[in-house]
């Protein structure tokens, strides 16, 4: 999905598509969407545990999908129990950090009607 410095490829645990997009994968001879092709609307990503992990997670793939476009990127970090959220703004994230019961604040998908607590349990399988 992105190409940059450090990957070529990045596989996210959770993408959600503009209509846009899945009409032109619904014609496309594979399900991978390239540089060419728009952003998707959403990407979720688990944290695993470790350092390099979390700096894939909060500093080289914020970056690579800044500058893909991708109007938000939610990173589920099950380790502090914290979900935070990155609204792209003029070519730059800003991040909302959310924990236990408060219902998650999205621009994307204003009328979403999860919590934190919500969305680290189902992203662990547990709670």
């Amino acid at each position: 999905m992105v190409s940059g410095s450090r990957s070529t490829t990045r596989i996210p645990d959770l993408v959600v598509l503009t209509e846009e997009l899945s009409f032109i994968l619904q014609s496309a001879t594979r399900s991978t969407i390239t540089s060419d092709m728009p952003p998707p609307a959403l990407v979720v990503e688990v944290v695993s545990p470790g350092k390099i992990n979390e700096d894939r997670g909060y500093r080289y793939k914020r970056s690579e999908y800044a500058a893909r476009g991708i109007a938000e990127y939610w990173l589920v970090d099950p380790q502090i129990d914290r979900v935070t959220v990155l609204t792209l703004i003029e070519g730059l994230y800003e991040e909302n950090v959310f924990e236990g019961n408060t219902a998650i604040a999205s621009v994307t998908f204003p009328q979403l009607q999860l919590t934190a607590t919500q969305v680290l349990s189902a992203g662990t399988g547990h709670r």
